[in-house]
This record gives structure tokens, sequence and C-alpha cells, in this order.
């Protein structure tokens, strides 16, 4: 019986191997969208670009598989490659191939304003707001995103001059989008076969031809129309949501024009299209690419996988500035995405502006909430509360119902009261709590939430709030020693003047950066929480108070709405130093950042300590200031080619990506990316001592003297040789080290900075070293 058993029992385990092996060469033989990158682009173009990856395809494309000879996209203007569909097997073939520098699968990338623009200029502390030029530039941002509702007063071009001659774009037909939706300030439209790229993803063609386009322009999901009037949007007077955050919304450069790239859907983007927008966008004659996408900080790959830092390192070759969001996967530390240091990585802050929806109980008690609601509740008429655990549907356990968990209330307990969720498990959001409870015929609900107060949340009609911890074991002890517990939720009112602000956002991710931390990100901090910008008009039922029409504006929150902050004040400073290059931009916003807030504090963090450099960069933008910088760092190409050495990559592999016979210095190591001439420094492992070089220009007046001045923590030595920097006529650029010695510092990384400063300007430079 025993060996009858082990044998019945081997027999089992050899049939589900065999299975398995079965099914991982099936999976294997099943194409699916790869990304194929070939480097620098300098010949082929267009058609004839195409025709030479067709014939590369052709030779490890099965003969009988010839259907499957076609592109899903083909990159030809700025660099070289195409997205396609193969095997596993035939992707490792294609790897090996001289012409191919990466092939990797295509990934899928996520989409990660009245009062901002006013508040950035009143924390300048120049006393002025900053201006774009009084009628038009021909500064043109290029948006990839989700396209674009061109309707929108944010994007009338009355007052606007003429479409710049050097403008190469189209403005694409849809079924919903005509040639006469783009004018002079929306110049350009282009999407991309989205739908059809995701299903490729799935399966395999099975047709012979390839479909035709079948999207739009138009942006049906809300996200690119919002980037796109936060970074460039024409001022708008009276604009509000629904009466909330009322005043003159505008973009941070609204004399600019507008490049839009739809190439995305609520679900996501493809790698592959996003890396031909830029391709595209770039084509086009875009003089500053803004991305709010990037890829999981959990699946993060190296800068030759990743499409958003293949496409942004040729956009910088060619003089085009990346501007990229870092991503909502705070407060957790290495979090931060789209860490290349030729893209300028952008963290999310508060401003200081609240939306309030305060809880009333019965026994006249008010506790201040945070929400997005519009109810029709009043202090005159109270609810019954209860706990979620209190009506949980049969068989649900206390805690799931308590979180309102997706079918864990029951109806017949709920209908009529006020719940009240708790939010222990970060794996139901507020969102599907909120339709928990509103299909369970709740009449309203409070979460109790210690975190994501800080980033209010739109429940349209629904009375909805959030209260801290505290507050909330409050109520709780309310409900609990009440015979019969009451209580309302009140309609949001906004509170402007708030302090401290800023404040860098929960969910805005944290550096040190996952690949390397040898460069500091993020680089800077911008706002991303509750920011008004022209909004996708929704009809949805429950979204709009009674007796309104759907609202042209809307409140957003995310690093997605600080990125194009920052590209609109990168616009701003292109539109008036016309000959200024992407790092000269990058490092005039940086070094002249705001590091205190509104109470003339250090900037803090989610958890009220002193924001740091991880969690900041260089502090939040200050575009006023950042207009006479006094000094930049010039990041060269070279700089970045030596990045590339440094962080390991072959020389064959480089010359391939610029076209040239560009050799790597002898000893290349990843520690001498400290040493680039980039706006911060990052030391990833101090042990004794360890010098850099930065080389500075003079932007400011031709005969200056700066003056050096550091702040370091204790233990950490810091010493810069010169102490001076004296510029004259002729000579704009001058050369310093930084020394860093640890003489008694614990362990872990310190941060602080070296200041120059000729009196009238002050630039900053922060660090941040880890000491083991």
């Amino acid at each position: 019986m025993v060996m009858g058993s082990l044998l019945q029992h081997l027999f089992i385990t050899l049939s589900c191997l065999l299975l398995l092996q079965t099914l991982e060469t099936s999976a294997n033989q099943t194409p699916k969208s790869y990304v194929v990158y070939m480097g620098s682009s300098i010949s082929s173009i267009g058609e004839f670009a195409e025709l030479d990856h067709l014939r590369l395809l052709s030779t490890i494309i099965p003969s009988d598989e010839s259907e499957r000879l076609s592109l899903t996209h083909s990159y030809s203007h700025a660099f070289k490659g195409f997205t396609v569909m193969l095997t596993e097997k035939e992707a490792s073939v294609l790897s090996a191939h001289n012409d191919v520098i990466s092939i990797f699968p295509d990934p899928i990338l996520q989409l990660h304003t009245t009062r901002s623009w006013d508040f950035l200029a009143s924390e300048s502390g120049t006393g002025s707001d900053h201006r774009s030029p009084p009628v038009s530039s021909d500064i043109i941002i290029g948006i990839i995103d989700t396209g674009i509702w061109p309707e929108l007063p944010s994007f009338d071009d009355t007052s606007i001059g003429k479409i710049p001659s050097r403008w190469r774009g189209v403005c694409m037909e849809g079924f919903d989008f005509k040639k006469s939706n783009c004018n002079r300030k929306l110049i350009g439209a282009r999407y991309y076969d989205i739908q059809d790229d995701w299903m490729e993803s799935k399966s395999v063609r099975n047709n012979t031809h390839r479909p035709g386009p079948k999207g739009s322009p138009r942006d049906t999901v809300g996200h690119g129309t919002h980037t796109a009037s936060t970074a460039a949007g024409t001022a708008v007077a009276n604009a509000s949501y629904f009466g909330l955050a009322t005043g003159t919304a505008r973009g941070g450069s609204p004399s600019s024009r507008l490049a839009i790239y739809n190439a995305c859907t609520l679900s996501g983007c493809s790698g592959g299209t996003i890396l031909k927008a830029m391709d595209d966008a770039i084509r086009d004659g875009v003089d500053i690419i803004s991305i709010s996408i990037g890829m999981s900080s959990i699946f993060q790959s190296d800068f030759l996988s990743d499409p958003i830092a293949i496409g942004a390192l040729h956009a910088d070759k060619m003089g085009v500035m990346v501007v990229c969001s870092g991503g909502n996967d705070g407060p957790d530390p290495a979090t931060v995405v789209n860490t290349a240091p030729w893209i300028f990585t952008v963290a999310a802050s508060s401003i200081d502006r609240a939306f309030v929806s305060n809880v009333v109980l019965g026994d006249g008690r008010v506790f201040k909430g945070s929400a997005i609601n519009f109810s029709n509740f009043t202090r005159l008429k109270t609810y019954p509360i209860a706990i979620g655990g209190q009506v949980a549907a049969p068989s649900t356990p206390f805690s799931e119902a308590s979180n309102c968990y997706p079918g864990s209330l029951d109806v017949k307990k709920v209908a009529g009261k006020i719940i009240v969720c708790t939010d222990t498990d970060p794996m139901v959001s507020r969102r599907r709590k909120k339709l928990v409870a509103e299909f369970a015929r709740a009449k309203g609900m409070i979460l109790i939430d210690g975190f994501e107060k800080d980033s209010p949340f739109d429940s349209g009609t629904f009375p909805f709030t959030d209260v801290r911890d505290n507050d909330g074991a409050q109520i709780l002890k309310y409900i609990n020693s009440t015979k019969n517990p009451t209580a309302t939720i009140l309609p949001t009112v906004d509170v402007k003047g708030i302090r401290p602000a800023p404040v860098v956002a929960f969910f805005s991710f944290r550096g040190p950066g996952g690949i390397t931390e040898t460069i500091l990100k993020p680089d800077i901090t911008a706002p991303g929480v509750s920011i008004l910008a022209a909004i996708m008009p929704e009809n949805e039922t429950g979204t709009i108070p009674p007796g309104n029409k759907p609202s042209k504006f809307g409140l957003r929150t995310g690093t997605s709405m600080a990125c194009p902050h920052v590209s609109g004040a990168a616009a701003f400073l292109k539109s008036l130093h016309p000959g200024w290059t992407p790092s000269m931009i990058k490092s005039a916003l940086m070094t002249t950042a705001t590091i205190s807030n509104n109470v003339g504090m250090p900037i803090p963090s989610s958890s009220n300590a002193f924001a740091s450099p991880h969690e900041m960069g260089a502090g939040e933008i200050n575009p006023s200031r950042a207009l006479h910088p006094g000094l930049v760092y010039e990041t060269t190409k070279t700089d970045y080619l030596y990045f590339l050495c440094f962080y390991g990559y072959k020389e064959k592999i480089i010359q391939a990506i610029t076209s040239t016979n560009f050799s790597c210095p002898s000893g290349s190591s990843e520690d001498l990316i400290s040493g680039l001439n980039y706006p911060s420094i990052s030391i990833a492992s101090l042990n004794g001592h360890q010098t850099v070089t930065r080389t500075v220009t003079n932007v400011g007046p031709k005969n200056s003297t700066y003056i050096a001045k550091i702040a370091s923590p204790i233990g950490l030595v810091v010493t810069v040789l010169p102490e001076k920097l004296v510029f004259v006529k002729g000579y704009p650029r001058a050369s310093f080290s930084v020394t860093f010695l640890n003489k008694s510092a614990t362990k872990g990384y310190k941060f602080g900075s070296v200041l120059w400063s000729d009196g009238l300007h002050f630039v900053r430079t922060v660090f941040a070293v880890n000491v083991v």
C-alpha cells in the first residue's frame, strides 16, 4: 500500500511538472509586445526607417507567420527602434543583433490653477508675481497624457499671435475631433492606436493587415486636460469647482503654446506608445515635454529599458527639456521613479488652501474633516450614526465591515444611517469604501484616516468626510457611549491662508533613487494637492450639485499635478531666456528654490519633521527668483555620457546611442557619478572622505564675486575650495571642489547645502551624503 501510494504521488508530481512545463513553453511561444531600442537616428527617416525595421524583423519571424511581420510603432527622428509583437525566443534572438542596444517587454506605465500660482508668488519673497510675455511667446509645451478637451476657455487663443513658423506638427482629426479644434494656443494634437495596442498586448493579431487608427486626440479621462491647463492654460476669471476655489485660473506660462499627444487611457500607458509620442514631439518642434506618467516604483528598469528615460536622453540631446512626475508611492523611501539625471523629476506639496467638511455630533461637538462634497446637509438635522462593524452583513467579520469591504455591510441595518469606516486596510481605497456605503443606502460616510486627509477625496453629492485618528477615536467613543447616537456631515467650504504651507504631500514619492543613489532625486517640489485646472466636463450622476451644469474646472491631486507646474515655470524661463539650455533652466529653478514655509520655518514633510532633499529635492519652485539665478550649472551631454559609463554601460553601447566614437574615461565606477556637473550633490557611500567638483556659469552681472557659505550637519566636515569665485568680463565660468569628511557623524544620510552669494543672488546647492 505504501509503495503504491508513493508511486501514485510520484506520478501526480511528474504530471504537474509536465503540465507546468507545457504551460510555460506555450507562454514563451505566445507573442507579446516588445520595445526594440537601436540608439541614435542619423539617416533613416519615415518610411525608409520602417522598411529597415521590417527587414530586420523578417530575419527572425518564421515565413509561415508572415502576418506578424508588422510594427506597432516605428521610431526614426530622435532615435531608432520599434515596438513589435514577438515571442520570448524571438526577442532573445533579436537582442543579439549588432544594431539592437536593448529589447524589453513593453511596460505598462501609470498616470501618476487658481490658488497654486498665486501661492508660489506670495512665497517668492519678491513681492511680485511672475508674468509671461504679455501677448504670446513661441515656446511650445508638449503634453504626453490622455488628450485634451479643446472647447474649454483655458485653451482660448484670443490674445495669442500666429503659430511659430518652426512648428512641424499636425492636428489629427478623430471621430469626435476636427482640425478646427486646434488654434493658436492649441497648435497640435496627435493620438495613437491605444486600444489596438492594449488588445495586442494580450493576444496575437489574427488578421493580415494592421487596422487603421480609431481613436481621437479628445480626452475621455480628464487627466491630460488638467495637466495641459496647469502648464499653459489661458487666464480665466471667476473660475471655480462648483463655487469652491474661486479665482482666476491660469497656467504657469499662459502665453505658451500647447501640443497634445494622446498616448494613455485610464488604465495606463503603453511604454512603446509613450516612446513614439516623445519621438513625434521632438520632430514636431516642442521645447518642453511634460509627462505626468511613470513606471511602478516596485518594478523599476535600468535606464536603457525605461521608455521615458530613453526618449528623454535623446530629447535633451536635441535641446528639448523633459519634466516628469516622480510617482505617488510615498511616503516610503526609495519610491521615486523617472530618476535619470537628464529628466527633471518633480515631487508634490500642498498650498495654503484646505477643503473642510466638518462632522457635527448629536451632542453638539464639531470635528474638522477634509473632503470635497456637495451634500445638502445642514446643522439643523442629524441622522443615526453607526460603526461599519455594527451593521455587518451576516457572517462578515467585524474588522472587514469596519473597513467597509465590498459586500461587508447589511443593507437593512445601514439604510438611512451615517456609517463610520476605518482605514486599517490600505488595500480598499476611499473611493471603493464610499461606493460600498452608498450602495448599502447609507446616508453618508465618515472615514477615520490618519494620512490621506491631506489629500481631499471628491465624493460629489454624497456626504463624505475624512477625520484624523484622534478625532475618529472621539467619534467612536461617542457612538459606543450613547443610546441613540446621531451626526451630520456638512458640505465643503474652502479655507485659505492655511499654515504651515507648503507641506510635502504624504503620497509624494521619496528618494533616494532605487537605481542609483549617486544622483539626488527628486530635483524639485511643486504644488500637487487639490489643484484647480480645466477638466473634461462630466455628466455622471451624483457628481454635479443639483441645479448646476458640468464644471469646466476640477480639483485633482498627485505628482501628476506638480509636474506641469514645473513645465509651465520652465516655459516661462525659456520665453525670457531663449538661449538657455534645459540644464540651465533646471539649475535656475533648483538653486533658487524656496526652502521655508509661510511661517518662516523649514518646509515640513507629512510627518511634521523638516523635509529632507530626499522628500523635496532642492525645495519648492520659485519662478520669479529663477529668472535671475546669478549662477547656473550647465550639465552637458558629455556629463550624461560619462554617467552611462560610470553606471556600467559598455563603450560600444554608448557609441551606438550617440553615433559617435565617444570613449569612456578609464577606471569608471558608479562613485564617480557624484562628481558630474549636476545642480545637487549625492554621495551614496562615504567612508572617510570624498571630493567632488562643480563648474558654474555666471548669467548675472559680468563682474561679480561670490562667497561660499556652508550648512552641514554635526560630525560631517564640509569644505569648499576656493571659498571665493571671481567673475570678470570674458570669463563667465569658474570651478570649485567640495570635500566631505566624516569626523564623528552617525551612520545614515546627512543633508546640507553650499550657498554661493554675491549679496544679490543666492545660489543654493543641496547635498545628501550617506555615511557608512
